[in-house]
């Protein structure tokens, strides 16, 4: 059980040498923008919402909006482990440090299934949004955004903040037109999103939503604003990360959350019929709410919001891959690989292992990873909750970091409400998430733990900080 359960009073030694550090490049303006980027509102309102509004109608939005509640939780969890345990190791790092090796390994592999999945699945969205310019088959769109985020990715992380905030500027835009035009277009009143109601499969009619739908769908609601968690991935490159790593989580949670509810109200209340909403064809209403022109415009900013979340998902999922091969997860000619820091001071063996094999999964059938991503980072918050319980025993009680509001009550609240979404979900979604976390149990097992003195070594990078700045 002390695998599981000890935190470790001080972690083992690492073997060789010192392990290389990312350089802190970048402030809490740098911070949110990339961050923000990694949420990439637009391509979520325009990629990921339409299930939402399939599947729930006039509910979507108060799902979403539940959704993003429980994420305030969520940030709390984050902002505290994430100024305590400031590496590039994100979640793994933090659980690994304050609930055991194995909860970290646990989290590590469901945040490398969301880190590795979500960046195809959001490229081939990309060719819905250029056809009003050119006809591209959706694997070759997204295969080409990937390799043009990996090509990104190998720069200066200064250099990407404000590359993606050129193209966060343009979504946002796109966003808003979205809303004004919804708003203006109102064709019913605020009282249909507080009865939920979703076009009929066949017969054109109407199907109530019930309040179990709206739980089953809340796995989905967290994905849609997941990326405020890119934050604890880049505090080891953030500025005074005490003080910067929570302000980032925080701002990047309350305007992502704006930037997505707000046009999905107007959409909501701005739809033609409860067919063309249930439809979740976006492009087709905003056309119809205005021109082609107007909806080739929106059409265009999506795209490049859908390349601006490449770019940034990449450079998370490549700063996660370098931190599990820095902490030894791996045998020693893949770890050596792995931790390579290339001229710009990226990890540019670790950036190519994420995006080219993420440029060949856009050609193979993804239809199920949706709902295996909602189950994994349904998990993976349940797991930081936990590690969260323990974020103010021993040593950890006197550290200088922020301390969220109303602990322990918000980690145990989440736990309960985050067990139960998971008892909800389809069952097959299940079975996918769970049978890849058995197969990486076993790793554990008869590789990690045997070598415990030499494998997965969590390190926390010194943050050479003034000790009152939290």
């Amino acid at each position: 059980m002390t695998d599981t359960l000890s935190a470790p009073q001080a972690l083992a030694p690492a073997t060789g040498p010192t392990p290389q550090k990312l350089k802190r490049s970048i402030g809490v303006v740098g911070g949110t923008l990339l961050t923000l980027s990694c949420v990439t509102p637009a391509s979520t309102l325009f990629v990921v919402v339409p299930d939402l509004f399939a599947g729930l109608g006039t509910w979507a939005a108060l799902t979403i909006a539940i959704g993003s509640l429980l994420c305030v939780g969520v940030a709390f969890c984050y902002s505290e482990l994430g100024t305590l345990i400031p590496s590039a190791g994100g979640e793994y790092a933090m659980v690994s440090t304050m609930a055991g090796r194995l909860a970290g390994w646990l989290v590590f592999v469901l945040s490398l299934l969301v880190v590795m999945i979500v960046p195809p699945v959001i490229a081939m969205g990309t060719a819905d949004y250029l056809s009003p310019v050119i006809d591209i088959p959706a694997p070759v769109a997204g295969g080409a955004v990937m390799l043009l985020a990996t090509l990104a990715g190998l720069l200066d992380l200064r250099a990407n903040a404000w590359i993606t905030g050129v193209f966060l500027v343009l979504e946002v835009v796109a966003a808003a037109l979205v809303a004004v035009l919804g708003f203006a277009h109102s064709e019913r009143g605020a009282d249909a999103l507080v009865h939920g109601t979703v076009a009929a499969e066949s017969g054109g009619g109407t199907s109530p939503v019930t309040a179990m739908m709206v739980v089953s769908g809340l796995a989905i609601a967290l994905f849609i604003t997941q990326g405020f968690s890119t934050a604890v991935y880049l505090s080891e490159e953030l500025e005074k990360p005490r003080r910067n790593v929570p302000r980032t989580v925080l701002w990047t949670l309350a305007i992502s959350t704006a930037v997505i509810l707000v046009p999905v109200v107007a959409i909501t209340v701005g739809a033609p019929d409860l067919a063309a909403l249930t439809s979740g064809d976006l492009g087709a209403m905003v056309t119809g709410w205005s021109n082609s022109a107007v909806g080739t415009f929106v059409s265009l900013c999506v795209a490049l919001a859908i390349v601006n979340a490449g770019i940034v998902m990449v450079i998370q999922n490549s700063r996660v891959l370098f931190a599990s091969a820095r902490d030894k997860a791996w045998p020693e000619p893949v770890n050596q690989a792995l931790s390579r820091l290339g001229r710009f001071g990226s990890p540019w063996v670790a950036t190519l292992l994420v995006g080219v094999p993420g440029a060949a999964m856009c050609f193979v059938n993804l239809d199920t990873l949706y709902g295996v991503t909602g189950v994994s980072v349904t998990g993976m918050y349940l797991l930081v909750a936990v590690a969260a319980l323990f974020s103010r025993r021993g040593a950890h009680r006197e550290a200088s970091a922020w301390r969220m509001p109303l602990w322990p009550a918000v980690p145990i609240a989440l736990i309960l409400v985050f067990a139960y979404i998971l008892t909800q979900q389809e069952t097959q979604y299940l079975l996918w998430t769970g049978g890849i976390t058995a197969v990486a149990t076993l790793y554990w097992a008869l590789y990690l733990r045997p070598r415990k003195d030499t494998r997965w070594l969590v390190s926390i990078p010194e943050t050479d900080e003034e000790p009152d700045a939290a």
